[in-house]
């Protein structure tokens, strides 16, 4: 019950132990398209470029800005935690020069922020900005980020590790360009994957660069003969068969319960989780208008050794929460309810066994 990975049910881990097949195999070949359409549910889009990035959701975020931001150009990057900061970074080494917007961790990234520096900076070219922010908790509102930046010409790229099938999120309903997540928190898929859609808007820009994508196994133009093509598919990397597998079956699972019923599942027991921790005293970081269901963090009580109580946790109940990051180390916990770990039975368990240890 951490920021992630999350706990993998057992129809996903034995789906990673079937035989492994070539990565062009008729059957593989078939899997994947059912991956594609599962994935493009679970988005809310119609983006033909849908898929799965093989690597983890930093690789995703890569993949992103390799794609879509050429050297000089000009990209609004708003940090309010640790995945923002990585947002710049990326921008960076892509040659191009970051303008940055903060806000506390905590808060939400400032739509007014973002305005006024669309507004002084008319050559931006590209928002980034994350959705569902893993070290804080706090939500943004994508849709309006995303409908400034278009209103200035500028596309976005969205993190949404944290939030996809978590929390409300619509690829086409709020037109977002280029979007990445990771398998490992909400889907409860093994770690290692991270699914990325592109609409056409990014797919024209990528086709149409100046320069080379600086990465040769990221490069889109390259990977949409494997994901893209409806036709052969050509050979672009051996892909993790296996890890694909998991994929395929946590998004079945997905599609079983249904979009919609996992987001209200999520929010259903983040309120029990709340609910309990207030009779404990145990206030949260976010205000309640901009807090994930999915990844709760909360003040360490006055007094408590958070490492003792963690290691406690993890020893005496084998139930691991997460410890605070940067400015946040030692001053807060996160308690992750991500896919399949958000179960009743996990938020009695995670409130008896903090009622026991502080």
């Amino acid at each position: 019950m951490g920021p992630g990975p999350s706990d993998v049910p057992r129809r996903v881990l034995d789906a990673s132990a079937r035989q492994t097949i070539g990565h062009l195999d008729p059957f593989f070949i078939t899997l994947m398209d059912e991956i594609k359409v599962m994935l493009q549910q679970a988005y809310k889009t119609d983006n033909a470029l849908t898929m799965p990035v093989s690597a983890p959701g930093s690789s995703g975020m890569e993949t992103c800005f390799v794609n879509l931001v050429e050297p000089g150009e000009t990209v609004l990057v708003c940090i309010n935690g640790v995945f923002g900061g990585r947002m710049q970074e990326n921008a960076e080494r892509c040659g191009a020069t970051a303008i940055v917007i903060e806000d506390d961790w905590g808060a939400p990234v400032s739509l007014e922020k973002v305005e006024q520096a669309l507004n002084e900076h008319p050559q931006i070219s590209l928002v980034a900005f994350v959705h569902a922010e893993t070290s804080t908790g706090a939500s943004s509102d994508a849709q309006q980020i995303t409908r400034l930046a278009h209103q200035h010409d500028a596309m976005v790229i969205v993190d949404a590790v944290t939030s996809l099938a978590g929390s409300p999120l619509e690829v086409d309903g709020w037109d977002i360009d280029a979007i990445y997540s990771g398998s490992q928190k909400c889907l409860s898929c093994l770690p290692g994957l991270s699914p990325v859609s592109f609409n056409e808007r990014a797919l024209e820009k990528i086709r149409n660069r100046k320069s080379k994508v600086q990465s040769w196994f990221m490069d889109l133009n390259l990977i949409m003969g494997y994901w893209g093509s409806d036709g052969a598919r050509s050979y672009h990397h051996t892909a993790p068969v296996n890890s694909l597998y998991a994929l395929h079956e946590s998004l079945l699972m997905l599609h079983e319960e249904g979009l919609e019923n996992s987001w209200a599942r999520h929010q259903k027991n983040h309120l029990l989780l709340k609910s309990g921790l207030a009779e404990m005293g145990i206030k949260f970081l976010v205000d309640e208008a901009y807090r994930l269901p999915q990844l709760n963090t909360v003040y360490i009580p006055e007094g408590v050794d958070d490492a003792a109580v963690r290691r406690n946790l993890l020893e005496n109940y084998q139930l691991e929460i997460g410890a605070g990051l940067g400015a946040l180390a030692g001053k807060v916990w996160r308690i992750g309810l991500m896919g399949y770990a958000s179960r009743e039975e996990n938020v009695e368990l995670c409130l008896r066994a903090l009622k026991e240890s502080i």
